[in-house]
């Protein structure tokens, strides 16, 4: 079975993750935000159900398919640095928007708030990464059955991902009353974002 340092060590994965801005957590706090804590809830079930769709795949082997077809990690691992890219250079470009700062959005249903959140998470290079690249690295195939192992440490990643993401959700509208009275910490908050992104994007591209 999966040891104690596995475990932690993809908590930290995870945590670390999490913490760092991206596509899921600005879409959560832009939501929530706009449209109100169910609101950023309900995105997040969908975030949540994204997540499990990954460890699905990640449980089916799919590491060992892109072991197989190189090419198609490549492209994988380019079009997520691309992507990430164009995140940070929204942050910081001239006029760029913190995500603590949102424009106005308007209301969407339960039903088109749960699909975003489902679709943001799928099509975030992070998440996509972790369980191609990162996930398999806790992996013993010494210690077990090894799709048992890959379940238990996504769940590990589940459980930690939305614990922090619906605390951000629950707390973003008071986040973004502060930063939005203090102009130079929302200013802040953005470059940071952007640095944090674009290493994230030169690490993935030239790993």
């Amino acid at each position: 079975m999966v040891s104690t340092a596995a475990l932690l060590g993809i908590a930290g994965v995870a945590l670390g993750l999490v913490l760092t801005p991206g596509p899921n957590m600005i879409y959560l706090v832009s939501r929530s935000i706009t449209q109100g804590r169910r609101a950023g809830l309900v995105s997040l079930l969908g975030v949540g159900v994204g997540f499990l769709v990954y460890l699905a795949a990640a449980t089916a082997g799919i590491a060992a398919l892109f072991a197989l077809v190189p090419p198609v990690y490549t492209a994988l691992k380019i079009g997520g640095a691309a992507y990430l890219l164009w995140l940070a250079w929204n942050a910081v470009k001239p006029g760029g928007h913190s995500a603590f700062d949102p424009q106005p959005l308007p209301p969407d249903p339960p039903r088109r708030l749960f699909t975003m959140g489902l679709v943001t998470n799928l099509l975030n290079p992070k998440i996509a990464i972790l369980y191609v690249s990162l996930l398999p690295q806790f992996v013993d195939t010494g210690r077990g059955h090894v799709a048992a192992q890959t379940l238990l440490l996504g769940l590990t990643q589940i459980s930690i991902a939305l614990t922090v993401n619906g605390l951000i959700v629950l707390s973003a509208g008071s986040l973004s009353r502060f930063l939005t009275a203090r102009p130079a910490w929302l200013r802040t908050q953005r470059y940071l974002m952007g640095t944090v992104l674009t290493g994230l994007a030169v690490r993935i591209g030239t790993d």
